[in-house]
């Protein structure tokens, strides 16, 4: 059984959306897992009927995706953000790898906002994590569950727990790197401007990767 874990915090704008494109893979007996981390709009009732179960934590990415995988019936598990799209050919190529022994992987993404330059950034983030075998949240990580409580799960930080699991699966086993495409939003990009937002996105890694505090690269990322 697959197992797909929303994380979600106030995502009321696009949560039924999101979750009504996962209603192919609930027909086919698998299972939704929201795992909310204490929304105050309308998110987890819009919810209602389209998860088969809620689990409200402790906010923070890392800790409600880990709380998720805790409540999680599944021995496959696949994180997928709710502003994010996951398409029936997708799912069908998941299952796909999974036949073919794959242990974890993550997706190709398209952006859902139209440019040539969301377009390059969309080949940019698939070619880097093919060449790389690190992974990020908006490309639908999916893992074994054994593996991934061999790991630990996410490391609890408040930043790059995508990245941080990322190296910890790599070095079992490379990634299974799916053309099948996901469609993630645009909206960090609109808001804040493309190039800054490129330029801070590079500038967090490398500080990241040179031993940074995850803590106040969230500060950074986010300003609060």
């Amino acid at each position: 059984m697959l197992s797909v874990i929303v994380p979600a915090l106030n995502e009321e704008a696009g949560i039924g959306v999101m979750l009504a494109a996962l209603q192919p893979v609930r027909a086919a007996g698998h299972e939704v897992v929201l795992a909310d981390g204490g929304s105050t709009d309308a998110t987890v009732r819009m919810a209602e009927g389209l998860v088969d179960h809620v689990v409200s934590g402790r906010r923070g990415r890392a800790a409600q995706m880990n709380a998720g995988a805790a409540a999680a019936r599944g021995d496959t598990l696949w994180f997928v953000h709710a502003d994010t799209l996951v398409p029936v050919p997708a799912y069908l190529a998941l299952l796909d790898a999974l036949g073919r022994g794959a242990c974890w992987g993550r997706f190709s993404v398209t952006l859902d906002a139209p440019g040539p330059m969301f377009r390059i950034i969309a080949w940019c983030m698939n070619r880097r994590s093919c060449l790389t075998g690190i992974a990020t949240g908006d490309q639908a990580i999916f893992v074994r569950r054994d593996l991934f409580e061999q790991v630990g799960g996410f490391p609890d930080i408040p930043l790059m727990e995508d990245v941080a699991l990322s190296r910890l699966l790599r070095r079992r086993h490379r990634p299974a790197c799916l053309s099948s495409r996901i469609r993630t939003s645009a909206r960090r990009w609109e808001s804040a401007g493309v190039w800054r937002t490129i330029w801070l996105m590079w500038r967090l890694r490398y500080a990241y990767w040179r031993g940074a505090d995850p803590a106040k690269l969230h500060h950074r990322y986010y300003g609060r």
